[in-house]
């Protein structure tokens, strides 16, 4: 209790660096089901395509292996860059994003046995997690640094942060999410494709939240390493602070309760039984008001009632302020070693 106060001003001070933040619109986003795979909602009003898009969730969470059915890319190009492109399984309206990239740092020592994909935070730039990719390949496991829809260079003109895969538009965060979650399947199937015998994921963040959904639906993620976990995507985006500007837009819309069934498809909880066959190490921040401590702390609850494997460790400092010496260190050793015991020895 000494330190809460001391890292809850440090995390608002950090928030509050960032200024370009945007309020949009509130949108229930029903030309996004087609992309989403989903049917057209028949229904006029707001309570009326709430409880349509309620259904739909139920029935996508239900028949997920549908919902993230996925081949590999049609072709893999890996450049003389080392970042492998390859097509997207969603057509979105912006054709930058409709390419995946992703920075493959291969292990050290030339060694095969493990593979990760890695899947940096919401907003993470080109750079973000490419170090974290090359502690891994130190450690003999070859990184996959798999850009976000709608980040960095899949980013159209009119954005300067990745609003697209998390906003107010209700379908449209559905559909993105969705899409990551492809792209990172296809990930999977090309270090598969290369002979890697063992793959883990690792996320962090909003891709802590997609490499969960990933290792749930793509039986070759043998570990899943999950940076800042939460049970429910709506209640992150209602309670969190990094979203307080989503939930500014959606508030007078839409309830939590709508909210959270609607956007069900893409939250960890419904697929815990999917994580049976997988080794999960789960980690949150003891101070974290992004991933609000009471959600993390209700997944490692469900993980445990299940009796589902997994390890757990709770860093001593906030969501950003993981990022910042000597937590950061603190992190990536705990997520290395995990991987490693899991896919190497």
């Amino acid at each position: 209790m000494l330190f809460t106060p001391l890292f809850h001003a440090w995390e608002r001070r950090i928030h509050a660096g960032s200024q370009d933040r945007v309020v949009r619109p509130f949108d229930w986003g029903l030309d996004w089901l087609p992309a989403a795979g989903l049917p057209p909602v028949d229904a006029a009003g707001d309570a009326a395509i709430g409880a349509a898009l309620c259904a739909l969730g139920e029935r996508a969470t239900a028949n997920s292996g549908d919902f993230y059915a996925v081949g590999p890319a049609p072709a893999y190009e890996l450049g003389s860059d080392s970042v492998l492109r390859f097509e997207s399984a969603m057509v979105t309206p912006h054709p930058e994003n409709n390419v995946v990239h992703a920075r493959y740092v291969p292990a050290e020592n030339g060694s095969k046995r493990a593979g990760v994909v890695v899947l940096p935070q919401w907003n993470s730039d080109a750079e973000g997690h490419v170090g974290l990719a090359k502690l891994l390949a130190r450690f003999g496991m070859s990184g996959l640094r798999l850009s976000l829809p709608y980040h960095d260079v899949r980013m159209p003109p009119e954005l300067s942060r990745a609003d697209y895969i998390v906003s107010s538009n209700v379908v449209r965060t559905l559909a993105v999410c969705r899409q990551a979650v492809l792209d990172a399947r296809r990930a999977v199937m090309w270090l598969a494709s290369q002979g890697y015998e063992r793959v883990g994921i690792l996320g962090t963040s909003l891709g802590s939240c997609l490499s969960m959904l990933t290792a749930a639906h793509e039986p070759l993620v043998r570990a899943a390493a999950l940076n800042h976990v939460s049970p429910y995507f709506a209640d992150v985006v209602w309670e969190g602070l990094s979203t307080q500007h989503v939930r500014a837009g959606l508030e007078g819309h839409i309830t939590p309760d709508v909210l959270r069934q609607a956007w069900l498809p893409i939250s960890p909880q419904p697929y815990l039984e999917r994580m049976r066959q997988t080794r999960t190490l789960l980690v949150y921040a003891r101070y974290d008001l992004t991933f609000p401590v009471a959600l993390s702390r209700r997944l490692l609850a469900d993980f445990a009632a299940k009796d589902l494997p997994h390890e757990s460790f709770v860093l001593p400092c906030g969501h950003y302020s993981t990022g910042y010496t000597p937590f950061k260190w603190v992190d990536g050793y705990v997520l290395t070693k995990f991987l490693h015991n899991a896919l190497v020895k």
